[in-house]
């Protein structure tokens, strides 16, 4: 039976780890997404082999079980926001490693504007100042279901839920200085364009 102290591995290791392709794509996934470790990658690589699996098998099998099956399947990942609405068991088969840390809670408390970066997103959900409706979630690595993602937030009581906040004033300054900045840019690129139908005008006259 094993010993109850000790607990299961959740996560299936690559077969080849030294595979220098794999290695840099890891790199960049864990860069991008702000992860601790190569670990939850691989959480994230064996929740999609298991579907993948899965809907190789339902495709396969032309049985009611099958079919009550394949709807299950479907719901599920709909409801994570993995699949559209209508979506076919072939679609399961193109989600990508990159699909599923979308959906996790740290990427996005940062795409929602919570955080200034995915690292940081990392730190208030570990330091308790993330709810979920009224859960707290401790885990940046919670799978978090489209209805669910309308329900994220700061604790009430959590410093962070004021918007005079330091780190949430930064932010929108932060903001407000990156628009500055590429509007300039935009401003200079119109005047360059007009400057050059000018000039096409002149040479035609």
């Amino acid at each position: 039976m094993g010993d109850p102290k000790k607990l299961k591995k959740k996560y299936l290791s690559p077969s080849h780890p030294w595979n220098k392709v794999a290695i840099e794509a890891e790199a960049i996934l864990k860069k991008e997404y702000g992860l601790v470790n190569k670990k939850e990658i691989f959480l994230a690589n064996t929740f999609l082999k298991k579907y993948k699996d899965l809907a190789k098998k339902l495709i396969a099998t032309k049985t009611v079980q099958a079919e009550h099956e394949k709807k299950l399947v479907l719901v599920k990942l709909q409801k994570y926001g993995l699949l559209p609405a209508g979506a076919s068991l072939d679609q399961i088969l193109s989600l990508e490693t990159k699909d599923i840390l979308e959906r996790r809670l740290q990427t996005i408390t940062n795409k929602k504007g919570l955080a200034r970066s995915v690292k940081q997103a990392r730190q208030f959900i570990t330091h308790r100042h993330i709810i979920v409706g009224d859960k707290e979630i401790t885990s940046p690595a919670y799978m978090l279901s489209l209805e669910e993602e309308s329900k994220l937030s700061f604790k009430p009581e959590s410093s962070l839920s004021n918007l005079d906040h330091p780190e949430r004033m930064n932010l929108a300054k932060e903001i407000k200085e990156e628009a500055e900045e590429v509007k300039p840019k935009k401003e200079s690129k119109k005047k360059k364009e007009e400057k050059e139908i000018t000039v096409e005008e002149n040479t035609k006259s």
